[in-house]
């Protein structure tokens, strides 16, 4: 089957990109959240802090919790919000959600420092 990806967005400066804080972190926990088919709720390392972070994944995976310890890519200066009475303190980044395939991890290529700034 041929693959066609979503549409390109429409342009930002650059100051609109440098807003957005996206940093790595290692998923130390992985939850479900309880009355829900899609969310997960993470525990995130990012290394001076911990934070909480809701993502709907438990459908992707055959096995939502084989992401623990993994590094991975996150949205942290998103405004916390509730999500099923959770609170999400920011934001998962991963691939292909948008193409409507299954989405994976956005993740460093080797292993780096916990908190490290991505741009």
């Amino acid at each position: 089957m041929a693959f066609t990806p979503a549409p390109v967005k429409p342009v930002v400066s650059a100051a609109g990109l440098e807003a957005f804080d996206i940093r790595v972190g290692t998923i130390s926990a992985v939850a479900d959240v309880p009355n829900s088919d899609r969310l997960v709720r993470l525990t995130v390392d990012f290394g001076d802090h911990r934070r909480q972070i809701v993502a709907g994944i438990k459908t992707e995976r055959a096995d939502p919790t084989e992401i623990r310890g993994k590094q991975a890519l996150f949205v942290l200066n998103l405004e916390p919000r509730r999500i099923r009475g959770e609170l999400s303190e920011g934001m998962l980044f991963d691939i292909g959600h948008a193409d409507g395939i299954v989405p994976v991890l956005a993740v460093p290529e080797r292993k780096i420092p916990n908190g490290a700034q991505a741009g």
